[in-house]
């Protein structure tokens, strides 16, 4: 059993730097990363030549928990992506790389681009 936890989490390890040899964010073009957990989701706008983030937000950050947006759904993430979208375009940012993770690019991280495309953030 614990043999089959240390091998699924290896994997996804794996999955994610796979993605990330080809994601790299730049001042220009920052990297939005996005964080999947049980409960939540977490995403970021990073400009990885300084190191810096930029943006963050959360289902689990002040302004969105006791609302009806603090759960890990469909209709948090394109909340969330056109939220993150606004708080970009205000820095000046209109174009980002998207960074998946180890996630498919299917459902709730659908949503999320779709909502932050919707406001205007090119990917």
């Amino acid at each position: 059993m614990e043999k089959n936890i240390i091998k699924a989490y290896r994997n996804k390890c794996r999955r994610a730097m796979r993605v990330r040899q080809h994601v790299q964010g730049t001042a220009e073009k920052p990297r939005m990363c996005v964080v999947k957990t049980n409960k939540h989701i977490e995403v970021q706008i990073i400009d990885d030549e300084k190191s810096v983030t930029l943006v963050s937000l959360s289902t689990n950050s002040k302004e969105l928990r006791k609302t009806e947006f603090s759960k890990r759904n469909k209709a948090s993430a394109k909340y969330l992506g056109e939220k993150i979208a606004e708080k970009a375009k205000a820095l000046g940012v209109g174009q980002v790389v998207f960074d998946r993770g180890p996630f498919k690019y299917h459902g709730i991280l659908a949503e999320l681009a779709t909502g932050a495309r919707s406001f205007g953030l090119q990917f």
